[in-house]
């Protein structure tokens, strides 16, 4: 229209714009202002919550008694298997020597704190620094690694029990943590956490600790060793320096770079304490806890509880012990060597010339019996005197285990081959070259060699050169193979292991022999059946575990061979002492009389003995095993009897029946057999083939050819004199007979 002035469309098109984005601008405006108002809302829940739980917490830290610092923890009891009292277990109110942290070397207080808490003088209980840099790292580590545990904290979760993994138990100990920072002052704090702290082998607090490791009082201890008993802390049974000098030394040098770190130590100080000389405090004379039992229990627990469970005391440790047969076995042990001591010819310091304080140079024994039926620990006996010597015998001596191990040997063969006891194995002289090394030529005990025998009497008699053709019948790897299995540890590979030429403990060499009782099953020893907190919650319950090793046949078999050692070998003397009952076992005695053993069973109960000297020497001239140790053995087994083990006969396997076989071949006997023998036999022993006169026996007839047992290695017999031949023929013909009927219940035809 004439006179209207037209409106720009560029400028109508921005009037739009501005409209639409004044619209967004008020919509935005309302998302802040809400978003701000849920922020405050959130944050004030937040603190609300905060200031709630703090109340909360703060009020809950109240309940405990902050006294309850002073106090050492309640003792630990331990009970045999009838439920009676045997004793305490020390490190909980004994095993502890209570200091002020100013008589503390300040060596170990800066390798604690650098170790645990180098912001202890910094904080109040809670280092929020450390909190925010456990953070980070178990940020970047994509893991929980780093913990945030004030020394504070640390005692408060020790002293007062609280052992639930949760984010409330962590509250409550923080908030117990402040309470006890404003209670006590640093120096009080820091003396209730070392005298407080578990070492290991048995040592709590500080002072204790350096007295039983290094034999020196806290306030002496030098860099090296502070730095490596802060180390232990977090480990006391796997790092602690009895159990493994390297393992602690690592740990050491790790407490001592940090120390560096904290500038609490130069480098060239750190260096210095590395090449420090450690001084352990020898095995005989290391503290413990008043007895073999009780310091074996007590060694024990790190394996089942946390070491929370364990320094807050109040637990009951049942044992598997029998206090009947402990005190028998410590009697008869003390009470014979002391015996023997005073015997002509027994030339060694006896232990009534011992003085306190020296290792022991006197004869020392160990005793250990367990239950066939579970390998639970009867009684064990480490030594004649704990006082004199803490140094357990019965698991920690490693000794020669000599004929003991020929039961081994045989039962292999008998597993392995077609060996029967009635079978004739040679008791010639023997030569033999292991993988191309040195002819082999031993002997027998008594110089003599006769002939052919059965096999079983080579175990009766103890015969090497027997002992050692079983062994290659049964093969070297199979005899390895089945010592390997029964955890004795390392055995050469050579012949030499038929005789027992290798170390054991006696704790291992009597759960081996326990196989044969029990039927070829070979349970796992133990010695705590179960354990209960102050109360009365269950926190460990052992299960009974077992390994098939033999069949039950031959465990039998085994058996009733060292059924005849107790009548008619090296164990009648324990008949002649006046026990009677149904028995089994093997004495072992080692080259220059320097270990003998008697280790023995009757169904119910297997017991080991073994006697020495710490230092390996020829204990008195003809020390034999059944000299020496099996009227120890004797005694025990005596107490047995009346103490609820009454022993019976080993029960034959089901389906057992008399066979006649052949003694040349192994086969059953024909009218072809030139020398039979009856014996009671397992099904699955029973031979599937028939002897058709092809015998190899000593007194076989001229027209036969010999069909002996192949043995793999020997080489040709030296050679023997015809008429000492014929002499020996002639004596043991007839012990053949006899052995025979003794043994199997036939006779020769």
């Amino acid at each position: 229209m004439p006179g209207k002035k037209k409106q720009s469309p560029k400028r109508g098109h921005f009037e739009a714009i501005y409209a639409r984005t004044g619209r967004k601008k008020r919509r935005l405006g309302c998302f802040r202002m809400l978003f701000r108002l849920f922020l405050l809302l959130i944050t004030s829940l937040g603190i609300a919550a905060g200031l709630i739980g703090t109340i909360y917490y703060k009020n809950a830290a109240l309940r405990f008694d902050m006294d309850d610092l002073k106090e050492v923890p309640q003792r630990t009891l331990v009970y045999d298997k009838q439920g009676n009292i045997l004793g305490h277990v020390s490190g909980h109110g004994e095993n502890r020597l209570v200091v002020p942290a100013s008589e503390v070397s300040e060596h170990f207080i800066n390798a604690l704190l650098a170790r645990e808490d180098s912001r202890f003088y910094e904080h109040d209980g809670v280092d929020y620094i450390g909190v925010l840099r456990a953070f980070v790292l178990n940020l970047k580590a994509g893991g929980f690694e780093q913990g945030a545990s004030t020394l504070t904290m640390q005692l408060a979760r020790n002293a007062y029990g609280n052992r639930d993994k949760t984010i409330s138990r962590k509250l409550l100990e923080v908030a117990i943590a402040k309470r006890i920072e404003r209670n006590y002052s640093k120096e009080e704090i820091l003396g209730f956490y070392m005298n407080r702290i578990y070492f290991g082998a048995g040592l709590y607090g500080i002072e204790r600790a350096s007295q039983g490791f290094f034999m020196k009082p806290a306030s002496e201890l030098t860099a090296g060793e502070g730095a490596m008993l802060a180390g232990v802390i977090r480990g006391p049974s796997l790092l602690n320096p009895f159990r493994s000098i390297e393992d602690a030394k690592g740990t050491r040098d790790e407490v001592l770079a940090r120390m560096v770190a904290e500038k609490t130590i130069t480098q060239a100080e750190a260096d210095a304490a590395k090449n420090e000389t450690i001084t352990l405090r020898p095995p005989d004379k290391r503290l413990a806890s008043g007895s073999y039992t009780l310091q074996a229990v007590f060694d024990l627990l790190s394996t089942f509880l946390d070491p929370i469970d364990i320094e807050s005391g109040g637990l009951k440790i049942h044992t598997t012990l029998d206090a009947n047969l402990q005190a028998s076995a410590e009697e008869a042990l003390n009470g014979h060597l002391t015996a023997i001591e005073s015997r002509p010819g027994f030339r060694h310091p006896p232990r009534s010339a011992h003085n306190k304080g020296e290792a022991t140079r006197y004869l020392q024994g160990a005793v250990v019996t367990l239950d066939n039926s579970s390998g639970a620990i009867l009684a064990m006996v480490g030594g004649r005197d704990f006082g004199e010597s803490a140094f357990n015998r019965v698991y920690q001596a490693r000794r020669q285990v000599g004929s003991t191990f020929k039961p081994f040997v045989y039962a292999n063969a008998f597993e392995t081959t077609n060996l029967l006891p009635g079978a004739y194995v040679s008791d010639d002289p023997i030569r033999l070259q292991h993988k191309g090394g040195p002819v082999w030529s031993p002997q027998n005990s008594d110089g003599i060699f006769g002939g052919l025998q059965p096999s079983a009497v080579g175990l009766i008699r103890s015969r090497n050169t027997m002992s050692i053709r079983v062994g290659q019948i049964g093969g070297l790897e199979n005899v390895r193979g089945l010592a390997n299995a029964l955890k004795f540890g390392s055995v050469p590979d050579s012949p030499v292991v038929y005789l027992g030429a290798f170390e054991t403990s006696p704790v291992i060499m009597t759960s081996a022999m326990s196989i044969f009782p029990g039927k070829g099953m070979n349970y796992k020893v133990h010695m705590i059946n179960r354990i209960e907190n102050s109360d009365g919650e269950l926190l460990y319950k052992h299960q009974i575990e077992a390994v098939p090793v033999l069949s039950e046949s031959t465990a039998w078999m085994t058996s009733d061979i060292l059924g005849q050692v107790m009548t008619n070998g090296s164990g009648i003397s324990a008949r002649n002492a006046g026990y009677t009952a149904p028995s089994y076992g093997k004495t072992g005695t080692t080259n220059d009389y320097r270990d003998a053993w008697f280790v023995g069973f009757t169904d119910k109960i297997t017991t080991g003995v073994w006697v020495g000297l710490d230092q390996p020497e020829t204990i008195m001239n003809k020390g034999y095993g059944s000299t020496l140790a099996l009227p120890v053995w004797t005694e025990v087994m005596k107490t047995a009897e009346s103490s609820g083990y009454a022993a019976e006969p080993l029960p034959l396997p089901a389906g057992s029946q008399k066979t006649v076989l052949c003694r040349e071949c192994g086969l059953l006997a024909s009218d072809y057999t030139l020398y039979p023998y009856q014996m009671p036999l397992p099904p699955d022993k029973r031979p599937q083939a028939t002897c058709r006169g092809h015998g190899s026996g000593a007194f076989a007839r001229k027209d036969r050819q010999p069909q002996a047992f192949t043995i793999p290695g020997e080489l040709v017999a030296q050679p023997v004199d015809p008429r000492a031949q014929r002499q020996q023929e002639r004596n043991f013909r007839g012990a053949i007979r006899e052995f025979s009927r003794l043994l199997f219940g036939g006779r020769e035809r």
